[in-house]
């Protein structure tokens, strides 16, 4: 089963997460995507972890997000954004190239025997980017989320805290 929760920055797309992951599982996965880039990101996974009791299990990986989830588990993915971000520095800034390595691992996510619960963000909605590299990266993230969104089993869209199911 793959839940899709994709909405703005801020908008309550983890906790939603949280809370799902936990109706379905006493025993869930965080599987964090994101690199530490700095004082204040750190500082934001800190709260993140805060956010999270003893009954979750956190499991960090950059790219490889299939080789870590075990069949039969509910893992919540958090997030898209980040983990495509990693494909993106890496292939110094090469849309084709990271949406293709995002694409691959992907289906192979498809593959595995557990309730997966994936986080995105629609940065495609807001300001639009002021650097070139920013539009680049806006194009991967509105591409990618449409390929994981035609595969979700559901989908919700997060608006101010209130999830919208957009598929089902």
């Amino acid at each position: 089963m793959l839940y899709y929760i994709t909405g703005g920055e801020r908008s309550g797309k983890s906790n939603y997460a949280q809370n799902l992951a936990l109706e379905l599982s006493s025993t869930p996965f965080y599987l964090a995507t994101s690199r530490i880039w700095d004082e204040n990101h750190r500082k934001r996974i800190e709260r993140h972890i805060a956010d999270r009791d003893q009954r979750w299990t956190v499991i960090e990986e950059e790219k490889e997000l299939s080789k870590v989830i075990k069949d039969g588990s509910v893992v919540v993915i958090d997030c898209v954004t980040l983990w495509l971000t990693n494909y993106f520095v890496d292939t110094k800034n090469d849309i084709e190239k990271s949406l293709a390595l995002a694409k691959d691992e992907f289906t192979k996510l498809l593959k595995r025997e557990a309730t997966i619960i994936i986080i995105s963000n629609e940065i495609g909605m807001g300001v639009h980017a002021t650097t070139e590299v920013g539009r680049k990266f806006t194009e991967l993230q509105g591409w990618m989320n449409q390929h994981i969104a035609k595969h979700a089993d559901k989908a919700i869209l997060m608006i101010s805290g209130i999830p919208l199911e957009i598929k089902n």
